[in-house]
């Protein structure tokens, strides 16, 4: 694979997802370069692509890495996360399992909650896109009649997760506490769909929020 291609991984694998504008802007080569090289990332099963819309216009493409590009960077801490938590299953309740990560991802909130102190919803929900994205989720919102969805493009215990489902409270329950919200799974990628998906219900949404979506 050429050094072009490896550093488009790199960066898709650093932002989440990617468009062929972004990376041609950090890569300085021109979107015709990085469109080639993108289609033969395509070809090897690397990359995929997803329809994107941001406000008016046309939507465009984002690339994000598929499972057997991630397995190319090393993975030694996804062996060690493995076994340390067979270890905490092994002894304890699942109860106290669950428990235990639940605390985690609320002591992970906590580092970013107060972005979200006095801020309006659609502000609450720009920092929360930005906070996951710090914790290695890519993720967008857009606003869905009285309901916000969210949607994760990128999931940094994937792999993780297919032995340990559990670690899938992390994220949802960091949108719980940064919003105080209610938030439904109804998409995991750990089920075979291709991205997670939340539905969030504000416990009073406001009427000035628009559709609208942000990366991280």
């Amino acid at each position: 694979m050429s050094s072009t291609r490896d550093r488009i991984l790199r960066l898709i694998r650093a932002h989440g997802h990617a468009s062929v504008a972004q990376l041609a802007e950090e890569l300085a080569i021109s979107p015709v370069s990085v469109r080639h090289h993108l289609a033969a990332l395509q070809a090897e099963g690397l990359v995929r692509a997803a329809e994107v819309r941001r406000g008016v216009g046309r939507p465009h493409l984002e690339y994000s890495l598929t499972e057997a590009a991630a397995e190319r960077f090393p993975a030694r801490y996804v062996q060690l996360s493995e076994r340390l938590l067979a270890q905490l299953k092994s002894t304890l309740p699942a109860e106290a399992v669950e428990a235990l990560l639940i605390r985690l991802a609320e002591e992970m909130a906590s580092e970013h909650v107060q972005r979200t102190a006095g801020k309006s919803l659609e502000e609450k929900l720009d920092a929360l896109v930005s906070a996951l994205g710090e914790e290695g989720f890519g993720a967008e919102w857009k606003r869905v009649g009285e309901t916000i969805r969210l949607t994760e493009y990128n999931c940094p215990y994937v792999r993780l997760g297919q032995q340990h489902p559990e670690i899938c409270t992390i994220d949802q329950t960091m949108m719980r506490q940064m919003l105080s919200a209610d938030v439904e799974k109804t998409d995991c990628v750990l089920d075979g769909a291709e991205r997670c998906v939340f539905i969030i219900r504000p416990q009073s949404l406001e009427a000035t929020v628009g559709t609208k979506s942000r990366e991280p």
